[in-house]
C-alpha cells in the first residue's frame, strides 16, 4: 500500500478492504504499533535535511545498537524509510509520500451536519 500511488487506493470508508490489502495495511500499521519505530520515524521526518545517521538516533534510546537497527529494518521492510551505507554509518530518510499515503487512507470524508 505505502509503495502504491495514492490515487490507486480507496479510503478507509470507501470500499471494505479485500484480503491482500489488509495484509499489506498491516504489516505498515504493526511497523507502527511499535512505540520505539514510532519514536524513530518522527526522528527521522522530523530532521532538517531529511536524513539521520543511525549513530544518532541510537542514544536517544536505551536500546543496543543491533536493536536499534533491526527496529530501522522492519521500518524499512514497511515501506516507510529507506537508507544508504557510507563507510562505517548508514543514513536513513522517510521516504516521500508514505505517510501521506497512509493518512489519506484513514481520512473519512465529512459529512454535513455531522460533528465529532
Amino acid at each position: 500500500m505505502v509503495g502504491q500511488d495514492a490515487t490507486c487506493c480507496q479510503g478507509l470508508a470507501g470500499a471494505p478492504l479485500d484480503e491482500e490489502r489488509a495484509s499489506e495495511l498491516a504489516k505498515v500499521f504493526k511497523a507502527l504499533g511499535d512505540p520505539v519505530r514510532l519514536r524513530l520515524l518522527s526522528m527521522i521526518a522530523s530532521r532538517e535535511g531529511g536524513e539521520v545517521c543511525v549513530c544518532e538516533m541510537t542514544p536517544a534510546f536505551d536500546l543496543s545498537q543491533p536493536t536499534v537497527s533491526h527496529h530501522l529494518k522492519l521500518l524499512r521492510q514497511a515501506g516507510l524509510i529507506d537508507c544508504e551505507r557510507r563507510g562505517t554509518w548508514v543514513y536513513y530518510w522517510a521516504l516521500p509520500g508514505a505517510l501521506d499515503r497512509l493518512a489519506a487512507f484513514l481520512t473519512t470524508p465529512q459529512t454535513a451536519g455531522v460533528t465529532a
